[in-house]
């Protein structure tokens, strides 16, 4: 089944809509629904190093999605500019809990920070870590595009918020479980970034925003 967003604004192609028409067809055996995950399958050791001695303490707050996009059911982005929801495609949880739950392991697992729930007392304040995405973008057959700011605050009385803009933009082969891939790839780069701004903080070195993907 599909749920058409906002009508199209151009005439698609028959190739264009034979696609259409497969992404968002019922399936004739039965209704499946296919549960997709931002988590990472395994975590890895990268190139963002943690700094020896205690780790830091992070708290990464809840992520702010676009109102759209945060849904169980995938809205994907058509050749028109068109937006389709797939009710057979969901998300296994949550979008904005998915995303923070595997951007937070992406971090512990790469960066050594810890989430602090409570501050133990006399315990250093820790840094607040915010994300905001403006846009996540599911594109079938092309890519994964997701672009917002994060922004850095420490526990240091005065000191002000570090910010950063991002754009992330992954390939995407035609399937939707190469569009999850897709996202998944662009939330460890997301996590990279953020890793090293962390690490530099920690280290007392200026903190360089990544750079963007190209539009």
């Amino acid at each position: 089944m599909r749920r058409r967003i906002r009508p199209f604004l151009a005439v698609a192609s028959p190739v264009t809509m034979a696609a259409v028409l497969a992404l968002g067809a019922c399936a004739s055996a039965g209704l499946a629904v296919h549960l997709q995950t931002l988590m990472p399958a395994e975590l890895a050791p990268r190139s963002v190093a943690a700094v020896a001695g205690a780790p830091m303490a992070i708290v990464l707050e809840p992520i702010r999605l676009p109102a759209r996009v945060d849904q169980p059911q995938w809205l994907v982005l058509l050749p028109d500019d068109s937006l389709l929801a797939l009710e057979q495609e969901r998300w296994a949880s949550p979008l904005r809990d998915e995303f923070r739950q595997a951007l937070l392991e992406e971090l512990v697992a790469h960066t050594g920070v810890v989430e602090v729930r409570a501050l133990a007392a006399g315990a250093a304040p820790p840094v607040r870590v915010g994300v905001e995405v403006r846009r996540f973008d599911s594109i079938p057959g092309r890519e994964a595009r997701i672009e917002g700011s994060w922004t850095l605050r420490s526990g240091t009385p005065g000191a002000l918020p570090w910010r950063c803009q991002w754009l992330v933009r992954e390939p995407a082969a035609p399937g939707i479980p190469a569009l999850a891939a897709a996202h998944r790839r662009a939330v460890v780069r997301l996590a990279d970034g953020i890793g090293d701004s962390l690490v530099a903080l920690q280290r007392g070195s200026p903190i360089e925003c990544p750079r963007s993907d190209p539009r």
